[in-house]
């Protein structure tokens, strides 16, 4: 089974980040359909701007909660595809290497942030 992690500019500039299983062109259908109720009905015409396919459903959701929890640049920098300046984005700036025994860096979060997009 396929599925998409796709990127939507919607007609007020903001960006909505979703999956489907559906065939991608049929989920943007609906989407300017206004089929159901969300984040994009009030947003419409929404244009498709970045796709990434997967096999395994688990992994097409943590991307979709990755990406949801980026910043608008570091959003646009992947739909520019410049995955070399991701890095530099991150709200914690880049990861330093450590020598040696290098630990993973541990997520944190920041409850007073303004909203960004949906997501």
């Amino acid at each position: 089974m396929e599925v998409t992690v796709y990127i939507l500019r919607c007609s007020d500039g903001s960006y909505y980040t979703g999956l489907t299983k559906q065939p991608i062109e049929a989920r943007i259908w609906e989407h300017n359909a206004g089929t159901y109720d969300g984040y994009t009905a009030k947003r419409r015409p929404v244009e498709l701007v970045f796709t990434e396919s997967y096999d395994r459903i688990l992994d097409a959701i943590a991307r979709e909660r990755q990406i949801k929890g980026w910043n608008r640049q570091k959003k646009e920098a992947l739909i520019a595809y410049a995955y070399e300046a991701l890095p530099d984005l991150s709200h914690r700036g880049p990861v330093k290497r450590l020598t040696g025994n290098p630990t993973r860096p541990r997520p944190s979060r920041v409850a007073s942030l303004p909203p960004q997009d949906e997501g």
